[in-house]
Parts: C-alpha cells; structure tokens; sequence
C-alpha cells in the first residue's frame, strides 16, 4: 500500500475525476461521487420478470429473466460512464457499473443459483483495436459482488460487424444474425448462465447471443446490462 503523503502527490499531479459529472472527487469518494451515485435512475427491473425488458423477447428467446441496472438518456450521467468506459480507456467506470448490477441482483429472486457470468464477447480485431472487452470489465465488477466466476470464453464472436449506433431495429437484426457460436457446449450444460452486456437498446445481439446458447442441455439463461434505454 502506498503512503498517504504519497497518494497525496500523485492526485496533486493526476487528480481523479468522476466519470459521470467531471468534477474532481473528495478524499472518501471512489470512481463515482456521492452526488452521481444517488442521481443515477435505477431502473429496478431485477425485481420483475414481466419488465419492459423482458418483453422486448417474449415469443423470441426464453429468457429466465432480463434487468438492467440504469436508464440510459443522451447526455445524462449514465451515458457519460459508458463513453469513458467504452471511447476513454475508463475501465474503473465499468468496472462501477458491473458493482451496482451486482449488488441488485443478489438480492433478487429471479437472479439467484447463477452458475457462470457470460460477457457479450467483442470481435477479436474490435477488441485489439480497443484494448479490452467492455461487457467483460463490466463482467468483473459483478463477480466481484457476487462471487459468480465468469466464463470469457462461452461466446465467439464470428463475425466483426459495424456500428449498431445510427441502424433501425431490423437493420440490427439483420447485422448480428448468426455472429455468435458456442465454445465447448457441454461445460454448460444445466447452468444458469448470465449474459451481461452494456447497453440494451433493441435487444438484437442479447437476442443473438440467446439463440446462440438456447440449444444448450437444460440451460437456464438471464440477462443483466449496465444499461437500458426502453422505459
């Protein structure tokens, strides 16, 4: 552990910031401020298997149950975790966001008896290009909470698609059919896996990464995401 007087020079030099307001954090604050902690819009959805969410795949995938920690708006301070953490190199932003999900499901009834956690996987170029897996970062704050070991490797991502960002919901469809294959389906063979992604907007590559699992032996599979922008 480094000496006070020490950490006291280093934030003098590099002072730490939180990522969802820019404003410099107090002695006792860490990652996130006080402020923005209790600011952030919780969506409380692990508390409820019929939820928006879920019903985004009703009739498409058998999800056991879907949640996602935050609502997502343009400009607002759960957008600004997400742009350190997916354009800035902030994997303690992440990192956050992967505690507080991890935090509400443990005490969550439909979230219970989780055997492994399943990040979305980046295409291997994709994340060479960016230096980390962001689903995974995310991944890591919720196993620190809950104890569930992650398993990377579940998902392969055959495919580097393009941006998501500015395609209609059938576009999305369309540009993340058949991406994902499964690695070694008999390790997951009656497990309760949880998928964990970012940001849940149409739903395409969560809905993806299910059928892609579905087939598995006696599978349970639910769905956990930093971040959701249906209402």
């Amino acid at each position: 552990m480094r000496p006070r007087f020490l950490n006291h020079i280093i934030n003098l030099f590099y002072p730490k910031v939180c990522p969802a307001c820019g404003n410099l954090l107090l002695q006792d604050e860490d990652i996130v401020c006080l402020s923005c902690r209790y600011l952030l819009p919780k969506t409380y959805y692990e508390r409820n298997a019929a939820n928006p969410l879920s019903q985004i795949f009703w009739g498409q995938v058998d999800f056991n149950a879907v949640t996602a920690e935050f609502f997502f708006s343009k400009t607002g301070k759960v957008q600004h975790l997400l742009h350190q953490l997916k354009y800035q190199g902030n994997k303690d932003a992440g990192f956050f966001l992967g505690q507080q999900i991890g935090e509400s499901i443990s005490n969550a009834e439909l979230f219970q008896d989780i055997d492994f956690i399943v990040p979305i996987p980046l295409h291997p170029k994709k994340e060479f290009l960016r230096g980390y897996n962001q689903s995974f970062v995310i991944a890591q704050g919720i196993e620190d909470k809950t104890n569930i070991p992650i398993i990377k490797d579940a998902l392969r991502r055959r495919v580097f698609t393009s941006t998501q960002t500015k395609k209609s919901r059938e576009e999305r469809m369309e540009n993340v059919k058949d991406i994902f294959e499964v690695v070694e389906m008999e390790r997951l063979e009656g497990k309760h896996l949880l998928i964990v992604d970012d940001v849940l907007t149409t739903g395409a590559t969560i809905m993806a990464a299910g059928k892609s699992l579905s087939p598995i032996q006696d599978v349970k599979i639910s769905v956990a995401t930093a971040a959701c922008t249906s209402a």
